[in-house]
């Protein structure tokens, strides 16, 4: 079964991306890409676009995912191009339904077009692999369950062209909560100096100072209790990620917050030092890097190129018919 998933570069790659994304990237015969396309549906820095695009990549391959899977989403042209064909199956009703538009657009001043759009380049980055299993946070559930409504309806109306995707949510990974407000998700939009998120380039000493801060709760008993409980709970749910433990049964562990704190920082250095690792022995060879991207580039471009041609002919481009 095929896998895919990108990652966008809005901001600095939290633990939370690692639990739930970088490190679930690991079919050999995959396709992970820094889908830097979707950093430009909002204003952004092109500098900083471009340092984080970097950062990222580098980040992939320094957190072990295979190579020749690693790529940039803008070096890859065939995903624009299918992304357009698919506009032209989309409806407009569907696409104001999307959760991010709601969000960040509808009606906005200077709201771009692509933010409206968008969700049909990510439909176009899962259908061009023939993606089986799409491998996303639960921000991104209604967009590949519009990938899924896509396919099948360009299936019905051109012919049989794309494989129709599978949801493949994460478990806990997906629950890492802000440390400073647990009933938040964890950010890597947040500011760079936000003290509640844990960014995956932080120096250890910070990393630790920040979960030994974490916001608990009142009492002082330690359970997994998500209502009542959130900071302990989220705490509970970190370390049982790191440890592929289970939250309910490591509260039993614990007579106090302070020691469950120490343990959170331990099992969390211990995901995220081995990474900084590699990450720094990567940047000392740029060169090195740019080749394991090539590989990914043109390994994508050799996969994607066939089903891009087959969709232009299927709708009655290409000069040729279907």
């Amino acid at each position: 079964m095929t896998s895919l998933s990108g990652i966008t570069p809005s901001g600095r790659l939290t633990l939370g991306n690692h639990l739930g994304a970088l490190r679930r990237f690991t079919d050999p015969d995959g396709f992970y890409f820094v889908a830097n396309l979707h950093a430009m549906t909002t204003r952004h820095d092109p500098r900083r676009l471009a340092t984080l695009t970097r950062e990222f990549a580098t980040l992939m391959l320094a957190a072990g995912v295979p190579e020749g899977t690693v790529f940039v989403q803008s070096d890859v042209p065939t995903h624009a191009q299918l992304a357009y064909l698919l506009e032209c199956t989309s409806y407009v009703g569907e696409l104001s339904r999307m959760i991010q538009y709601k969000e960040k657009g509808n009606g906005r001043p200077m709201t771009r077009a692509s933010l409206f759009t968008y969700p049909c380049l990510m439909a176009a980055d899962i259908l061009l692999y023939g993606a089986e299993r799409v491998p996303v946070g639960g921000d991104q559930d209604q967009h590949v369950e519009l990938a899924r409504d896509i396919a099948l309806r360009f299936n019905r109306e051109y012919g049989e062209t794309f494989v129709v995707p599978q949801l493949n949510k994460a478990a806990l990974a997906t629950r890492v909560k802000d440390l400073q407000n647990p009933t938040a998700k964890m950010s890597k939009s947040d500011a760079d100096d936000a003290i509640g998120t844990i960014r995956l380039l932080d120096p250890p000493d910070v990393i630790r100072r920040q979960i030994m801060r974490a916001v608990t709760d009142s009492g002082t008993e330690v359970r997994h209790d998500e209502a009542a409980k959130p900071g302990i709970t989220n705490l509970l749910e970190i370390l049982a990620a790191c440890t592929d433990g289970d939250p309910v049964e490591l509260a039993k562990s614990y007579a106090s917050y302070g020691a469950l704190k120490q343990d959170v920082a331990d099992a969390v250095l211990a995901v995220i030092e081995p990474l900084q690792k590699e990450y720094a022995r990567l940047t000392t060879d740029p060169g090195a890097i740019e080749n394991l991207l090539a590989q990914g580039r043109d390994r994508a471009l050799e996969a994607s190129t066939p089903r891009l041609q087959a969709a232009t002919r299927a709708m009655g481009l290409a000069g040729s018919t279907p």
